[in-house]
């Protein structure tokens, strides 16, 4: 099983980007997905969440109103869209999830610890 993000790019703030992360060999389909960021020198923050099993979606205060995750159930696929980036976005972007079901509104608020299936990160740059 593994996930793959990508879609990272350079982007001036007040610009938008979107971000994927695709799942491939969940037999029973994933649980749910997560993004995560982490700066440089700074420690990962849980950022957006949806749940499979009902779409229902969380954010972290930081990014609420700008940012949109959804999900393409035909491409096993999950979507971030980045709207109004600012600078304080500029960050690797992960996406992770577990074999476990998992609450998205705990997680969120998490660093990802106990989540143990990640993608790579994705790097998005913020910056005129």
């Amino acid at each position: 099983v593994q996930l793959q993000a990508s879609g990272g790019g350079l982007v001036q703030p007040g610009g938008s980007l979107r971000v994927s992360c695709q799942a491939s060999g969940f037999r029973h389909g994933y649980k749910g997905i997560a993004w995560f960021r982490q700066a440089p020198g700074k420690e990962r923050e849980g950022v957006a969440c949806i749940e499979t099993s009902d779409g229902k979606t969380f954010y972290a205060d930081s990014v609420k109103g700008r940012f949109a995750v959804s999900r393409d159930d035909a491409k096993d696929t999950v979507y971030l869209q980045m709207n109004n980036l600012k600078p304080e976005d500029t960050a690797a972007y992960y996406c992770a999830t577990d074999k476990y079901p998992f609450p998205c509104v705990v997680v969120v608020k998490s660093t990802g610890i106990g989540l143990d299936i990640w993608g790579q990160g994705t790097l998005v740059t913020v910056s005129s």
